[in-house]
């Protein structure tokens, strides 16, 4: 073959092919460059397969469908790559709005139950009473005034008892005196005098007048309504 007219030959050892496409052009064009060169006669060596191959230069439009295919690859992974990361935000996204929801269900049960704790707490406290209540000292007191320290002082779970003995005993009046015996005050200590291991003015104060009668009543009775059930079979207590 007339020197102007061969084809130019290179080694393509270890040439990386994008695609199964690419790779047959390639071994056409192999093809074609070793039936040319075994026409031609030529002397030149050629190496054998899986060592160094000459192949002809591929055709510049080969070279273009070559590179069309790569960047068409190349452009599925970053497809394949951005869709990855798109699904990836997606869920840490929602795993993150889940995660804040149950923080906020959390916190919500946590405060109600707290709410409910405190509200049965005062409920309690308030059926139990508060012994050590104390009040200002005045020079009189209504009866709404009396019962009122009562009511805080006996709680509401005795208060009924504790009133239906007190309305009974003295009608609610703290000077209340007993004419046939030395029964005092608004629970009818005998004798009075008895209410001052609570405090010396146990004439004049009905709070300690209500202090000694609850401790009465529940050291003997049990309790308030203990000593109403025994008081409305004896008239006593």
């Amino acid at each position: 073959m007339p020197e102007g007219n061969r084809v130019s030959r290179i080694s393509v050892r270890g040439l990386a092919v994008a695609s199964a496409t690419a790779v047959t052009t390639v071994g056409a064009v192999v093809g074609v460059a070793s039936g040319a060169d075994q026409q031609s006669g030529s002397s030149e060596p050629v190496e054998a397969a899986g060592t160094t191959t000459l192949l002809a230069d591929i055709p510049a439009g080969q070279q273009v469908q070559q590179a069309s295919l790569t960047e068409q690859v190349q452009a599925q992974s970053d497809a394949a790559d951005a869709t990855a990361r798109q699904s990836a935000e997606q869920s840490a996204r929602k795993q993150a709005a889940q995660d804040a929801a149950a923080k906020k269900k959390a916190a919500d049960e946590a405060a109600a139950k707290a709410k409910e704790r405190k509200e049965e707490e005062a409920k309690a406290a308030a059926s139990r009473g508060d012994e050590r209540a104390t009040f200002p000292v005045q020079a009189t007191y209504t009866t709404a005034q009396v019962k009122a320290m009562a009511q805080q002082i006996v709680g509401s779970g005795q208060y009924a008892c504790f009133s239906n003995i007190v309305s009974r005993e003295s009608g609610w009046d703290y000077t209340a005196q007993n004419p046939s015996s030395a029964a005092y005050g608004l629970v009818q200590s005998n004798p009075g005098s008895k209410m001052a291991s609570v405090a010396s003015d146990w004439r004049t104060n009905p709070a300690t007048q209500i202090k000694w009668g609850l401790n009465y009543m529940n050291s003997r009775y049990g309790s308030p309504c203990g000593a109403w059930s025994y008081w409305q079979v004896h008239s006593n207590y």
